[in-house]
């Protein structure tokens, strides 16, 4: 199989001019098929608190409400996804933003209500992903920068988590590919201690994975990250990492966290 590189981008490092500079050098330097996808930074709690509108987050996930989705969704897929396909570009880098709806790519069905109304916010069926498009794109030259944008079908445009996509693809691309799925944010990797740096967990079994959470080492946002990450594994991707921009840099920068079964 050809290989292919899924990189996610989470909102801290599109926070950080610097580190997003960084990762985007090193992404575009990436020889071989490669698919970018991005969270949405602050951006869009910044416009909605100019707007008198409060975010509302519950355990990390937005809940999305008409005016809300409006909103993620120039920020997320026009302000922040141009710019990267632009500085990618600039680059030599032949990005095409898209979002789940472009070519019908990424359909999804809004979230069911149980305890909480998530409002417009997306779930996917992996086996509804239109992996032929996808692929067909990586065959022409051209590198995939997806914003966390999906839609029913029906008209509708869905926020859906950034993390959720990235997985998603990665398994519905694993059966025409070797994917090697990466988690790119502002630490170095998963930390034992999250105040230092260098206590990076270089690598973490389904096993250990229980033991950390029991333990609060494993805890808030990174839980569903790694959910995603042991289902993407169990159908079929190749390989799991959770690092920090510095991983792409050399050979003697720290290689992150890889997650195995």
């Amino acid at each position: 199989m050809n290989k292919l590189t899924i990189i996610k981008i989470g909102g801290n490092v599109l926070d950080n001019p610097s580190l997003l500079q960084s990762v985007l050098d090193s992404f575009a330097a990436m020889e071989g098929n490669k698919i970018l996808i991005h969270g949405g930074g602050k951006i869009a709690n910044v416009l909605m608190k100019e707007l008198g509108i409060e975010p509302k987050m519950v355990d990390g996930r937005r809940i999305t409400d008409e005016k809300t989705l409006e909103i993620v969704t120039q920020v997320y897929a026009g302000l922040i996804n141009k710019n990267l396909v632009s500085q990618l570009q600039a680059r030599g880098c032949n990005a095409i933003g898209l979002t789940g709806a472009d070519a019908n790519t990424i359909p999804a069905v809004k979230r069911p209500v149980k305890t909480i109304d998530y409002g417009f916010v997306g779930d996917i069926d992996t086996s509804k992903i239109n992996a032929n498009t996808i692929s067909g794109l990586l065959k022409q030259g051209l590198v995939p920068v997806f914003a966390p944008i999906t839609h029913d079908t029906k008209g509708n445009l869905l926020n859906t988590n950034a993390d959720t996509i990235a997985s998603s693809v990665a398994i519905a691309l694993a059966g025409m590919y070797s994917v090697k799925l990466i988690y790119c944010f502002e630490k170095n990797g998963v930390l034992s201690n999250p105040d230092d740096d260098t206590t990076v967990i270089p690598e973490i079994t389904e096993k250990t994975f229980v033991g950390y959470k029991e333990q609060g080492v494993i805890h808030s946002g990174m839980i569903p990250k790694l959910d995603n990450a042991y289902a993407a594994l169990k159908a079929g991707v190749a390989s799991i990492v959770i690092c920090g921009p510095e991983a792409f840099k050399s050979a003697n920068a720290i290689p992150g966290t890889t997650i195995v079964l």
